[in-house]
């Protein structure tokens, strides 16, 4: 790992997939990277998944029932508590329209069913990485702005 890169190991990863199958076969890629890991099978056990366990990285179909991944990734992405959480969306859907409004749900990276060990591995752990590398980043803009609070009101 590159210096300075936050360690990843036991970042919390949600997988959204109303197929229990595809969701087994993406928690055995990523098993021995050290992630919490845990499942959603619809859109609605989707959003109180992340309600409740506050991922950093959501997996995330677009063909579920009761709310689609697309419907999700808005009402996620619109959300100021959940806009940071990247969402990587997994499916079968590979046209270019699908792409497109896929993106314009606000997702941060696409991949396309049947999913590529390494690939998977490859963004999650990139996505995992910017994701801490934001939270680091807020921390420390937080503490700057109490510093400069606190100089403000001793002068």
């Amino acid at each position: 790992m590159p210096p300075n890169t936050p360690p990843l190991e036991g970042s919390k990863v949600l997988i959204a997939d109303d197929n229990h199958q595809n969701c087994e076969l993406l928690d055995a890629y990523l098993a021995d990277e050290g992630y919490e890991i845990a499942m959603a099978h619809d859109g609605q056990q989707t959003l109180d998944k992340v309600a409740s366990w506050h991922p950093d990285l959501i997996l995330l179909d677009i063909m579920m029932p009761k709310l689609s991944g697309y419907e999700v990734c808005q009402r996620l992405k619109k959300d100021e508590p959940t806009s940071k959480i990247p969402i990587l969306m997994v499916t079968a859907l590979n046209e270019t329209g699908d792409i497109e409004k896929a993106v314009a749900a606000g997702c941060d990276d696409f991949l396309t069913k049947p999913v590529n060990h390494l690939e998977l591995k490859t963004r999650v752990r990139s996505l995992l990485r910017v994701r801490h590398l934001t939270n680091e980043r807020d921390r420390l803009l937080a503490y700057l702005s109490d510093v400069e609070q606190s100089r403000g009101t001793k002068e």
